[in-house]
């Protein structure tokens, strides 16, 4: 039954679309992207309140980052991952903006981002943005703008290489492939500054610390991190 479940939700998609982009199964609060039961009942991890969390602990003896939070714990087959699904591979922009404006009231609120003073998303390649048509991390981080009210630095950071996609490899493969990925595209425009790097999802972290690693080469900068989602392990 449960092998069924993900072709029906699409299917029954095709002919009722107003429907909640968590669940598939519900009409969402108007104006809104979720049902009021998803609403209700997606994993909220809280982070942004506990200095110490799953979240931090991830880099904990790899890369000194002063703060980290994920608005979302996902598993497989979850709505958080359908979710995430719509917004990355169905092209469903809205959801990562609504996402972001969210987490950055609540962001916003933290006594451990206050400090912050820029956002950047983690970047895709040129290749890989132009054949997906966006960049979901940016979009997210948009709305992390618009509520925390910090500046986006679309180009803070750049891929300088087309790495393969990540989805299958174990945490060292990963490691392996983001390694001398990333530059900074302006040093000056981060000098001194605390850095908010922003992704979709942390899974094992390779790609948020490689990040992390090219910012902190920077004089006097500090990093902090926001995803949408952790996996859970």
């Amino acid at each position: 039954m449960k092998a069924l479940y993900t072709p029906l939700r699409h299917f029954f998609a095709l002919f009722f679309p107003n429907l909640c982009l968590a669940c598939e199964r519900e009409p969402p609060v108007p104006g809104e992207i979720l049902c009021s039961t998803c609403n209700a009942t997606m994993p909220e991890a809280n982070y942004h309140l506990q200095k110490e969390n799953p979240m931090t602990e991830h880099f904990w003896g790899r890369v000194p980052i002063r703060a980290a939070a994920a608005m979302y714990v996902f598993t497989k087959e979850s709505p958080v991952q359908n979710l995430l699904h719509n917004f990355k591979y169905q092209g469903k922009r809205e959801i990562g903006e609504v996402l972001g404006r969210r987490f950055g009231r609540a962001l916003a609120q933290s006594p451990l981002f206050a400090s912050v003073d820029v956002i950047i998303p983690v970047p895709l390649h040129r290749k890989k943005e132009i054949a997906r048509g966006f960049n979901q991390s940016e979009i997210f981080a948009r709305g992390l703008e618009m509520t925390m009210k910090r500046p986006l630095l679309k180009n803070g950071l750049v891929r300088t290489v087309n790495t393969s996609t990540q989805t299958k490899m174990s945490k060292m493969e990963r490691l392996k492939n983001v390694e001398n990925v990333f530059a900074v595209d302006n040093p000056n425009a981060l000098r001194n500054c605390h850095v908010l790097i922003v992704d979709d999802v942390l899974t094992t972290g390779s790609t948020l610390e490689a990040c992390a690693q090219k910012v902190l080469e920077v004089p006097g900068t500090s990093v902090s991190f926001a995803t949408i989602a952790i996996a859970s392990h």
